[in-house]
């Protein structure tokens, strides 16, 4: 791989994955890369009586809720509670879930994890009844294979594809227009992505095609899928929960998208083609061409 064989050159700038469905973030500065995407990324989710998904789209305080990853055990803290640790290793009774369409097989985490989530989601008058499920690993869901030509992407509990990438340039110019309307700027923390791209401009990340990634084992291939369409939640601040709609508001103005029947898009869902256990790093190199439709 030469310098010259690619139309740009990208560097990974932040890493992050997301251990449970719409609750915050860890970054960090390697990660091993794997079938359904980053490891731990989306590998827990909350469930309601019925077993169906919840999200930040219906409880906000979710954005609070702050992972950190040890060595044998992530722990959990939120405000005004006192940490939760689970355990890597260790699960409860099978049970089926739901996430979007699918229904899957997953693994209740066990009553203390419930009734922490249910206290701190609960509002005054308004109790929830939560569980805390894992993804079962002997279950495969794939991605639409529509946006995959065919290639059978597997993933946990994300939405719909095992990566998000964006890139910082893309997140500046938000900002620009933000400010110039007289908003506050954002992080990229609203967005939830796996993978920060700098060195490149704003939304390139939308118009190349195969990403290949230098990595210390060889070359990782991560392929484009599909522009990620935005909900709610870049409208939610995640340091307060508090949402207010001026981030989905400017998008509108400039980022509707054909491909997804004009609805606003902010970075691409991307599938892994090649580097499964590759340990992906800030500062490594990504390479790619454009795609001309």
């Amino acid at each position: 791989m030469t310098d010259t064989a690619f139309d740009l050159r990208a560097t990974i700038a932040r890493l992050f994955v997301y251990p449970i469905k719409s609750c915050a973030g860890v970054e960090l500065p390697e990660v091993l890369l794997t079938e359904t995407g980053l490891e731990f990324d989306r590998a827990w989710m909350v469930v309601d009586a019925q077993g169906g998904f919840v999200t930040q789209r219906e409880l906000p305080r979710m954005a609070l809720i702050q992972p950190t990853l040890k060595h044998m055990e992530m722990v959990l803290r939120a405000p005004g509670m006192l940490a939760l640790h689970i355990a890597f290793d260790r699960v409860e009774k099978p049970v089926r879930v739901k996430v979007w369409r699918d229904e899957v097989a997953a693994y209740d985490m066990g009553d203390i994890a419930a009734q922490w989530f249910s206290d701190f989601l609960s509002e005054p008058g308004r109790p929830q009844v939560l569980r805390l499920v894992r993804f079962d690993p002997e279950q495969k869901r794939l991605s639409n294979m529509a946006w995959t030509d065919g290639v059978e992407a597997e993933n946990q509990f994300a939405d719909g594809f095992p990566l998000l990438v964006t890139s910082e340039a893309s997140l500046a110019e938000l900002n620009d227009k933000l400010l110039a309307a007289g908003h506050a700027a954002v992080t990229m923390a609203r967005f939830r992505p796996n993978i920060v791209l700098a060195g490149i401009e704003a939304q390139d990340e939308d118009r190349v095609e195969t990403m290949h990634v230098a990595t210390a084992e060889g070359q990782a291939r991560l392929q484009p899928a599909k522009p990620c369409p935005r909900c709610p939640i870049p409208d939610i601040d995640p340091l307060t929960a508090v949402s207010s709609p001026e981030v989905n508001d400017m998008l509108r103005t400039y980022r509707a998208h054909a491909r997804v029947n004009g609805a606003i898009t902010f970075g691409m869902n991307c599938i892994v083609l090649e580097g499964v256990e590759h340990l992906l790093k800030v500062g490594q190199s990504v390479d790619a061409n454009y795609r001309f439709e």
